[in-house]
This record gives structure tokens, C-alpha cells and sequence, in this order.
């Protein structure tokens, strides 16, 4: 008897404990935490900055920048795609003869060209912008560059007639074109990434932002030699605020649109240039710095330039010189006669 009033008593103190447990604040016990409903997915519409116009749009801005040797022969003009490009960096590839490195990041044209032959330096500032490079042709220099592998690229030496095709109403050297598409396939083929990863160095102020002191230059020409074929002109436009271009007197356009190019900004820099062999080829200093010229809404400023990371970057007194948004075309002229006598401007 006394065995099972023991048993009772200990069933009652059990219930007892239990009842004083359920009845205590919640607060003191550990809590299990509620996993809320995954918040709906709503798609947004990205707007970014394009690194190389600083304008913004419709982005993200993260395809790989392509740079292309455009050529500049007047029995090359006018080209195609050329109105689509970022910058356009104009050089000397032989004598005077000046080609076109274009660089396309926020806009891709459907078909390029004529495309001609690299040069070293061609290949050095695509890798700085670690662009996926294309050209048809190259010097010795360039080849031994892009044989080692310092920059991911198609040539139209390999692929002629299959990614090239040749227009049928222009002659050899100056009718290779390639399609945006065919460059996209040769990413694929040569297992090139895709993506944009380099932090552009270039600062933009949009038009009227800032006072830029400086003289009046609505007319820009840019000479190479005393050969006018190859001399470039630009008028500066008050209510686009933008410059169309002509190259030896012909206004440049788009083959195919018609479409007239125009810029914001026009930045002509010097360089030491140094003749290398008896085809006129050159070697031409882009690492040292020096004297540039930059026009941009109907003034001129005397600024300087320097190399960052191999990319060609304008200096002012404040650091970075801001570029107006918009599209940038890059004269790179001989140190020697130099800027005085390669660029003339009036008001």
C-alpha cells in the first residue's frame, strides 16, 4: 500500500512540474526562429554608367570591351562601325598613314571595318584594356606580341573568307569586314571570357556641368605630315554640343547608316615616334607621359597626359581632367614637330 501511495505522490509532483514549466514566460526558454517567406523576386531595370563615355542607360555595362583595327585609307572610306565606338584612338601605322583602334564596350555595331593589320602597339593597349582584339594582318612586332599570347584576339590571316568576309565592291587590303556575331563566335572558339573586368580611369562631367576655362575652338584640324588625306577636322556644334568629324575634307559618316560620327571630346596627345624599318613602321612611346591637347564644348584646354595601367589618361591641374559624356576621339601624334604645328584650332 505504502509502494503505491509513493508511486501516486511521485505521478502528482511530476504533473505539478510539468504544469509550473508550461505556465512560465516563454521569454526565458529558447525560442525557435520562424523562417519568413522568401521575399518575391521583382525585376528591376538596372541603370549603369558606361566606363567609357560615362553615360548611362539601359545596362548592365558588362560585356567585354573589343578593339578593332579600323583602316584609314581613302580607298577604306568610308568605314563601317566606326560611329558605335567608345574612343577611337587614331595613329600613325607607317610614313604619315594613320589607321584607327576602336574601342567598343557600351554599343556594338552589326559589322565592322574594313579591318587591316595590327601593330605593336595596337596589341599593347588592347591588352591595357583588356579588349578581345581584332585585326587582319600584322607587322613582325605585332605577331611576336600576339604569338605570345598577351591578349586574347582573332586575325583575319587565319580566318579570311569564314569570320572575314571581303566586300565585293572595294580591292584587297581595304574590303575585310567582321560581324559583331563572328566576334562572338571567335570569343567562343578561342575560349575567351566574355565579361567586363577593368576599372576604367576615365572621369566624365556632363555638358555645362563645369566652367572649363580656356580659349574658344569650334574648328579643330589634326595633321599628319603634310599629306591632307590624312588630316582630320572637327566643328564643334553649340546646340548638339558635339563635333562631326571629315577626314581630307570628306565628312566622315557610317557606309552603311549614313549616319554622321560625332563626339564629345577630341584629346590629341604627343608621343616620341621613332621610325623602325623601311616600310615607315614606328615605335611609339605610350608609357612616358606628355603635352595633350583637349577640346570639348567649343574650347581647348593645355592639359598633360600620362599612362595608368597602360590605358592613356588626361591630367589636369586637379588630377583626372573630366571628359564630357559622350564619345572620345584620341590623336596620338609625333612628339616631333609636336602639337604646335599638328593641331591648328580657330574660335
Amino acid at each position: 500500500m505504502k509502494k503505491w501511495l509513493l508511486v501516486l505522490s511521485l505521478l502528482l509532483i511530476i504533473g505539478l512540474l510539468g504544469y509550473w514549466l508550461m505556465g512560465r514566460d516563454r521569454s526565458e526558454l529558447p525560442q525557435t526562429p520562424e523562417t519568413p517567406d522568401a521575399p518575391e523576386q521583382v525585376p528591376e531595370e538596372v541603370l549603369t554608367t558606361a566606363p567609357f563615355t560615362g553615360l548611362e542607360g539601359d545596362g548592365p555595362y558588362d560585356r567585354r570591351a573589343v578593339m578593332a583595327v579600323i583602316n584609314n585609307h581613302p580607298a577604306a572610306r568610308p568605314q563601317t562601325g566606326l560611329g558605335e565606338a567608345d574612343m577611337v584612338f587614331e595613329l600613325i601605322a607607317e610614313y604619315n598613314i594613320t589607321r584607327f583602334l576602336a574601342l567598343y564596350q557600351s554599343q556594338f555595331p552589326v559589322n565592322i571595318g574594313p579591318v587591316r593589320s595590327a601593330r605593336d602597339y595596337f596589341v599593347e593597349l588592347a591588352s591595357a584594356y583588356d579588349a578581345f582584339f581584332v585585326a587582319h594582318g600584322y607587322s613582325p612586332e605585332a605577331k611576336r606580341l600576339l604569338d605570345s599570347g598577351v591578349v586574347d584576339h582573332i586575325n583575319g590571316m587565319q580566318y579570311d573568307g569564314t569570320l572575314f568576309k571581303r566586300s565585293l565592291d572595294r580591292v584587297a587590303p581595304h574590303n575585310s569586314y567582321i560581324t559583331y556575331e563572328n566576334i562572338k563566335l571567335a570569343m567562343d572558339m578561342t575560349d575567351a571570357s566574355t565579361n567586363y573586368s577593368v576599372k576604367a580611369p576615365y572621369a566624365f562631367s556632363a555638358p555645362g556641368e563645369n566652367d572649363k576655362l580656356g580659349e574658344q575652338a569650334t574648328s579643330v584640324e589634326v595633321i599628319y605630315g603634310g599629306d591632307t588625306v590624312f588630316t582630320s577636322t572637327y566643328t564643334y556644334d553649340a546646340e548638339t554640343k558635339r563635333y562631326t568629324r571629315a577626314s581630307g575634307g570628306t565628312v566622315s559618316a557610317d557606309k552603311e547608316s549614313l549616319q554622321r560620327i560625332e563626339v564629345a571630346n577630341v584629346l590629341v596627345i604627343e608621343a616620341d615616334h621613332q621610325t623602325i624599318d623601311a616600310k615607315g613602321r614606328q615605335e611609339i612611346d605610350l608609357l612616358s607621359g606628355g603635352r595633350a591637347l583637349l577640346f570639348q564644348e567649343g574650347i581647348v584646354r593645355v592639359i598633360e597626359w600620362r599612362e595608368e595601367n597602360g590605358m592613356l589618361v588626361p591630367i589636369d591641374d586637379s588630377g583626372t581632367a573630366a571628359l564630357t559624356e559622350g564619345k572620345t576621339w584620341i590623336h596620338i601624334v609625333p612628339e616631333t614637330p609636336g602639337l604646335n604645328q599638328a593641331v591648328q584650332y580657330t574660335p
